[in-house]
């Protein structure tokens, strides 16, 4: 596949509903014949965190596709909103499906990392002609308290690291539980998705004021289900990756899922928590194996 200016992607600029300048990474496959996949992140995440998953499905040795990698309004190259409040799902997924509009895709293939499962399964109620195949990156219509509460705690409180080396700590304070046996490399890799350097300096990739609208959450109750929403994919195939440490998504919410829905395959991926990374061998080529069988 060509490289754009050393890189095995293009980013590419639209406008959302709201005149906001939004951004998305394209992965460029050979030809058209295969269908097209987008990819949407966590939510203090943006299209970094899917660059080695893009790469293999752009360039699959049997369905090379067109890929693309969505950065959220308020993260990575996308324009923050000088109105908090529109940092929810609901104003996320009229972003995607204007995108979608711009670039006439339809019946894409979704890879759904946490906030961007979320926003799947809503786009399976209120559009479900707009999608194909879904992949659900940790996320399920069950959002466990302690998870959620853990995401509040440190979303937009993180502090400023001086160096690579204090990002690293940063990353594996917050996570080290759930990721107890990755390497300094992998902790290198998470960082430079949280962070990034603007000026000489390392800042987050994202609008602290994203603190805002997740801290007004009440954790004293329990997190809204989202079940129907998600009985709304049934009209598609679907394959769930769960962390094995999750804190997010339960195992008894994937045994549900799996038991409501008439076309859903699953995968543990050992010894991670929220949300598994998506560059790793195993679950990267199960993606794409999910992909081929169901374009």
């Amino acid at each position: 596949m060509p490289e754009l200016d050393g890189k095995p992607w293009r980013d590419i600029f639209y406008t959302s509903f709201d005149d906001l300048r939004l951004c998305a990474r394209h992965y460029r496959a050979p030809d058209e014949r295969f269908r097209s996949v987008i990819c949407l992140a966590g939510l203090t995440r943006n299209a970094r965190d899917f660059h080695t998953l893009a790469t293999y499905l752009s360039t699959h040795p049997e369905k090379p596709r067109n890929v693309y990698c969505l950065d959220c309004r308020g993260r990575g190259r996308s324009a923050y909103d000088p109105n908090w409040r529109n940092y929810v799902p609901y104003i996320e997924l009229l972003d995607v499906l204007d995108f979608l509009t711009a670039h006439g895709l339809h019946r894409v293939g979704i890879v759904g990392t946490s906030r961007g499962g979320i926003i799947t399964m809503l786009m399976a109620a209120l559009r479900p002609t707009a999608m194909g195949p879904v992949v659900l990156n940790d996320i399920g219509p069950v959002i466990e308290t302690r998870g959620l509460a853990r995401i509040v705690n440190y979303v937009g409180r993180m502090p400023t690291p001086k160096t690579w080396a204090d990002a690293i700590t940063i990353m594996r304070e917050i996570n080290g539980r759930g990721f107890p046996e990755f390497t300094d490399a992998q902790w290198d890799q998470m960082a430079r998705g949280v962070f990034e350097e603007r000026k000489g300096r390392l800042v987050l990739s994202y609008d602290r004021k994203l603190a805002k609208a997740i801290g007004s959450v009440d954790l004293s109750r329990p997190f809204p289900d989202m079940w129907p929403q998600f009985t709304a994919l049934n009209h598609v195939p679907a394959f769930v990756l769960r962390g094995e440490h999750s804190d997010l998504l339960s195992a008894e919410t994937l045994e549900k899922m799996i038991e409501l829905h008439p076309n859903l395959r699953a995968m543990t991926v050992p010894e991670q928590g929220h949300a598994p990374v998506l560059q790793e061998q195993e679950p990267v080529e199960a993606i794409g194996g999910f992909f081929a069988v169901n374009d």
